[in-house]
């Protein structure tokens, strides 16, 4: 049930959210700091965004918990205490409430309703967005906080409707039970959410197969209940550790590598890898060496040391090789975090179908036909991902300066300055959207930094009477440009990845994250901040009085 305010075209807000997730939620509780009236739109119908569409069979996060969480309020740290190395969805989604409930966010939040339209007005330096609930919300900012993973990709195989057993996708899980008992069940895609739902869906099925595409590296998660000794010791040094977090190039803590994987023997750097493997830790192995994602020499001795690992797990050679990935560098596609997805391949139900040798044909109303025969089934589980980065921003009709719509200005791929202001869309802020280091850091340190950025912006512009803020082309066209060059120092765009939006058909190709860390991605948005913004244009209303040029108008309200 909604439990904001409605607002509307004759009652304005200062600012509307889209998104409940954890970018959304924070989001709200900084803009209140500043007094402004907010509103948060969110289509489902509760809070949680990522933690509450990805409810699937195993689905838990791949950062350790403890760093996996908020970092703005020091008695949030203390309060919480995470049970498992490695939350699973259920505790997430809890923790997320915990928040919610503490800060008192949900009467600002408005569920079951998806923001369909936003129209910017040059004269009135407003945004009239619109939802599909009838709503017409005028406001003076608008931030997306809806996701950089949150539509899911169309499987787009045909006959899926014909097909009379159940059908699931991982990015929209039903919320009552599914059961799988004595039931003969296929999981179409081996990306992260298949590699974690294939062994607890394979704990049930009377027979499962797997149909595969590319080849994940899929590291061990070593997941265990957290000791109460270590949480203790943790919330000791909590604030340290947040502080590290904040300065740290990808929202982690660690010693960074100072050697070449090339420069070391063999035998020492196997010996270098094996321990990375024990740590259970999704970049354990990019933390060994300076060069993994820039050097193809450097990266396929990681890459084969992970393939021996796939071999000394899976006792059919055959489909060992099948699970092996040989097409891609290491890392250069998200890798993923297992417990015990090589070892399901070695029980007797479990098949593996290689789809780059009997692609399928179509999905019948028995089950799934492949170039190779049909396979009879009861149920079908789409693990097939999705439109990331640019997904949720082009889902609806977003509308700037001279009509120009978001969709017509990103037809070649995204453009934006520090990936939170696209020039020609004024006072329309993203977080973690494109060419921001999102995807490819620790997400809450990641979101923090952008949502407190956004929100000193915002701060600024009242307390020095502006009403308009956009990015200037040539600073737009400098990030994209810095964005790219970065890029092409590592292996990433060479790769067809979501990264790279390959994964879409007609997508543009182009690297979407911003590789440089999240530190030095840290120093550039402080440095516009300390600057004045100068990268960006501030104005007022062309029909105000006051003087629409850089800090020359009388300081006021923004009031709408």
């Amino acid at each position: 049930m909604d439990t904001a305010p409605t607002p509307s075209a004759a009652h304005p807000v200062d600012a509307v959210v889209v998104g409940a997730g954890l970018s959304g939620l924070y989001q709200l509780h900084r803009l209140r700091g500043l007094g402004l009236r907010t509103v948060v739109f969110e289509a489902g119908d509760d809070i949680g965004g990522t933690w509450y569409w990805n409810r699937y069979p195993g689905a838990r996060c791949d950062v350790e918990s403890t760093s996996y969480s908020y970092s703005f309020s020091p008695e949030l740290d203390q309060d919480w205490v995470w049970s498992e190395r490695y939350a699973s969805q259920p505790e997430i989604l809890r923790y997320v409430h915990h928040v919610a409930d503490r800060f008192d966010l949900r009467r600002d939040v408005v569920l079951n309703t998806r923001v369909t339209r936003a129209a910017y007005d040059e004269d009135r330096h407003l945004w009239s967005v619109s939802t599909d609930t009838g709503r017409t919300v005028t406001t003076r900012f608008v931030i997306l906080a809806s996701g950089c993973m949150s539509v899911p990709k169309d499987p787009g195989i045909p006959g899926a409707d014909s097909f009379t057993g159940s059908t699931y996708h991982t990015a929209r899980w039903p919320h009552e039970d599914v059961s799988f008992t004595g039931k003969k069940v296929a999981v179409i895609g081996t990306g992260c959410s298949g590699v974690q739902t294939i062994p607890v869906i394979a704990e049930q099925a009377a027979a499962l197969t797997v149909f595969q595409r590319t080849p994940a590296y899929a590291l061990p998660a070593h997941n265990r209940p957290l000791r109460s000794t270590e949480v203790a010791e943790l919330k000791a040094r909590y604030p340290e550790f947040r502080q590290a977090q904040r300065l740290s190039r990808g929202g982690t803590v660690f010693e960074p590598p100072t050697r070449s994987a090339l420069e070391t023997g063999e035998a020492e750097r196997t010996a270098t890898y094996e321990t990375a493997w024990a740590s259970g830790l999704l970049s354990g192995l990019l933390r060994t060496y300076t060069d993994i994602l820039t050097d193809e020499k450097a990266n396929e001795t990681v890459a084969e040391f992970v393939r021996s690992k796939i071999r000394s797990t899976v006792t059919d050679p055959a489909t060992a090789e099948l699970l092996s990935p040989r097409t891609y560098p290491f890392a250069t596609k998200r890798p993923c975090l297992d417990t015990g997805y090589y070892a399901t391949y070695n029980l007797p139900h479990v098949k593996l179908v290689d789809l780059r040798t009997t692609p399928i044909e179509t999905i019948t109303r028995r089950g799934i036909r492949t170039s190779d025969g049909e396979h009879i089934l009861d149920a079908i589980v789409f693990a097939t991902g999705f439109d990331a980065l640019t997904g949720s921003q082009l889902a609806f009709d977003i509308v700037g300066k001279n009509g120009v719509t978001l969709r017509e200005k990103w037809v070649d791929g995204p453009r934006s300055h520090l990936g939170l202001v696209s020039a020609g869309f004024p006072n329309l802020f993203t977080v973690l959207g494109p060419l921001s280091p999102s995807v490819l850091t620790n997400i809450p340190v990641s979101l923090e930094q952008q949502v407190e950025w956004i929100t000193d912006c915002i701060a600024y512009l009242r307390g020095h009477g502006f009403t308009e803020i956009d990015a200037t082309p040539a600073a737009e066209a400098d990030w994209c440009a810095h964005v790219a060059e970065l890029a092409a120092r590592t292996l990433y765009p060479a790769v067809a990845s979501w990264y790279t939006g390959a994964n879409i058909a007609g997508k543009p190709r182009g690297f979407l994250a911003y590789t440089g860390g999240l530190d030095r991605y840290r120093e550039k948005c402080d440095a516009e901040t300390r600057n004045g913004y100068t990268s960006f244009t501030l104005s007022t209303p062309p029909s105000s009085k006051a003087v629409s040029t850089r800090r020359s108008a009388p300081q006021s309200s923004l009031g709408l």
